[in-house]
């Protein structure tokens, strides 16, 4: 027994690794690297198997956004060269989920940028909603939509929503260092309305944007206090035009270590390899699906990403298995739209 399986063996028993524990595996040797994924992957197979869930985002509108996260290039304080539009119509947002299904997704992601959706949104997206479920009864519907109350989340659920993406991003102590406009609290209380709402959630973070390992750890302890359904592990984009653009110092390995803790303390937890694995690990882009059970493809929001096929290609190379598609029933036509909602 090597000295990983003791850590697969919590996990499996549902008891926390010690924090002793958890930087020990954020620290291990790169040359221990294969027995550390075998661990997080007794954990992962036990209750997900070999299967791989594909999610496809659809930006529902892109930048015009008040909030100052230093990593995002829809922000305010953004220089990047992006496409600014509204609210997408109802027709485009239809669109979105066909092509989602279409590439093999299992869950359609809309997004918005903001600080948080106005009830003309809310409405909006349910309208939506509607007609993307009447559709693809079986597609998992996200929204991820800034800052939210419950009354909001519950409208959503009541639409047919199941899941609502809000990341920590980080730590509570780094927190301050990527954002300013609003708070980890926010960021948290958001969670928590969304589960009181009683739709799923998902909440997972950044990595690379110049925390430390104890920041990492917290973020870990903390999606799993929160009993986080599916967490997004994201490894930062550094993008010209944010304050963020020019750090590039992130260790693929070290992504893929934090990947296994977050298996090791959330393990009945989808975990998603997020944006940053076409960007980092190349050749090793196949080692995220020990620990992690789902992707990403065809992009993120405002940045390219691997396209549905070839992400096929590596699921089916690293010997894992796509997820079944989703199965369209009645095909509901939406009369097209002439100019974005205002």
């Amino acid at each position: 027994m090597d000295h990983f399986s003791p850590l697969a063996e919590k996990a499996l028993a549902g008891i926390a690794l010690s924090r002793e524990e958890a930087l020990a595996v954020l620290q291990t040797a790169d040359s221990e690297l294969p027995e550390l994924l075998r661990a997080a992957f007794t954990v992962r197979e036990r209750f997900w198997g070999r299967k791989i869930k594909i999610c496809v985002l659809q930006n529902a509108r892109s930048g015009l956004c008040p909030e100052d996260c230093h990593y995002c290039s829809q922000s305010v304080i953004s220089t990047a060269a992006i496409n600014k539009y509204r609210l997408m119509q109802v027709d485009q947002l239809v669109a979105g989920a066909r092509k989602a299904v279409a590439a093999g997704a299992r869950r359609y992601c809309m997004v918005t940028s903001g600080r948080g959706p106005s009830e003309r949104d809310i409405a909006h997206l349910g309208e939506a909603v509607g007609v993307i479920k009447k559709e693809f009864p079986s597609l998992e519907i996200c929204v991820s939509l800034g800052l939210m109350d419950e009354g909001k989340a519950r409208q959503l659920k009541a639409s047919g929503v199941g899941w609502v993406n809000h990341n920590l991003n980080t730590s509570r102590r780094f927190h301050p260092e990527i954002c300013n406009t609003h708070t980890y609290e926010d960021r948290v209380e958001t969670v928590r309305n969304v589960k009181r709402a009683g739709l799923s959630t998902c909440c997972g973070g950044i990595l690379g944007m110049g925390e430390n390992n104890e920041d990492i750890i917290d973020l870990a302890y903390a999606v799993r206090e929160l009993e986080i359904d599916s967490i997004p592990v994201n490894f930062l984009l550094p993008i010209a035009g944010t304050p963020l653009e020019k750090r590039r110092d992130f260790a693929p390995t070290r992504g893929i270590k934090a990947l296994c803790l977050m298996r090791f303390l959330n393990p009945r937890s989808e975990i998603r390899m997020a944006a940053g694995r076409e960007f980092y690990l190349g050749e090793w882009a196949g080692l995220v699906f020990y620990p992690a059970n789902s992707i990403f493809v065809d992009g993120y929001l405002t940045t390219p990403g691997q396209v549905a096929q070839a992400a096929k290609q590596l699921v089916a190379a690293a010997g894992f298995e796509v997820e079944q598609e989703v199965e369209a029933s009645t095909i509901c036509e939406v009369e097209p739209s002439e100019s974005l909602l205002a």
